[in-house]
């Protein structure tokens, strides 16, 4: 199974994000990791937030490399006092929050009748229950910047035509989505915009379970459109800058899949 060799990552390319402090959430690898590449390309300084301090560290210096700025904060989102700390360590370090993604994600693709009732709990806590907290602590700060974009990630296995195994994880996603369209309307008036971003790229999970199944991976990747699995930071990364940019202003409350056309969104 090959698949075309997509645009070669490379330094900072443009300015549009110049003066904007974004937060990630799970910065550290796969997607989170080609979102906070993509947006300090861009211009944007970067809080890199995850539970591996040596995984943040790491893409920071990708980043610091590349002549960006970036932070790290090493917590677990569904702790007491997670999202509170987060907010408060992009305003204390960076000068304030303008870009707010949220993509660290607790949920497991699993049976429903195999889903353990605790891990379900986590999937919920780690999905819409931070997702919220963080957008409500961002809003004021998104407010005093005259406002900001909120980038939450979702999936397009809620419209999956086999809906087996997914069902958690759909559900988890599905109720982040609704959150997001209802911040694209009800916060609009202080300049803030609110986008769902459902991807399909490259992660150490996906390319575990690519290398273990390899027939069902091949007819995984037969299946998009492109041909082939997106690179977390140019097929992702770069086209979230974008959406968090000015060009794109007038984009919001809308579910953008950077999926290479796999997925079918009613």
């Amino acid at each position: 199974m090959s698949e075309p060799t997509p645009q070669t990552p490379g330094t900072a390319r443009d300015d549009r994000l110049a003066g904007k402090v974004a937060i990630v959430t799970g910065g550290g690898q796969g997607v989170g990791r080609g979102i906070s590449l993509g947006l300090a390309e861009s211009g944007a300084a970067v809080l890199l937030v995850g539970r591996t301090l040596h995984k943040l560290e790491s893409v920071a210096e990708e980043i610091r490399a590349a002549g960006g700025t970036a932070e790290c904060l090493a917590v677990d989102i569904i702790t007491d006092g997670a999202p509170e700390a987060i907010i408060a360590a992009a305003v204390e370090r960076l000068g304030g929050v303008d870009i707010l993604v949220n993509n660290a994600n607790m949920a497991m693709p699993l049976p429903l009748s195999d889903y353990p009732d605790d891990a379900f709990r986590t999937a919920f806590e780690g999905g819409p229950r931070v997702t919220f907290s963080l957008m409500k602590l961002a809003r004021p700060e998104l407010a005093k910047r005259g406002g900001g974009t909120i980038i939450n990630l979702v999936t397009s296995a809620a419209v999956r035509w086999d809906a087996a195994n997914y069902g958690v994880y759909s559900a988890v996603k599905e109720a982040i989505r609704a959150l997001t369209r209802a911040a694209a309307y009800e916060w609009a008036a202080e300049g803030t915009r609110a986008l769902n971003v459902a991807p399909h790229a490259h992660s150490p999970g996906l390319d575990w379970w690519m290398e273990n199944n390899p027939e069902e991976a091949a007819a995984f990747v037969a299946g998009i459109p492109a041909g082939r699995v997106g690179d977390p930071l140019v097929d992702v990364g770069r086209p979230v800058a974008w959406l968090c940019s000015a060009e794109a202003s007038y984009l919001s409350g809308a579910t953008i899949p950077l999926d290479g056309g796999q997925s079918r969104w009613g």
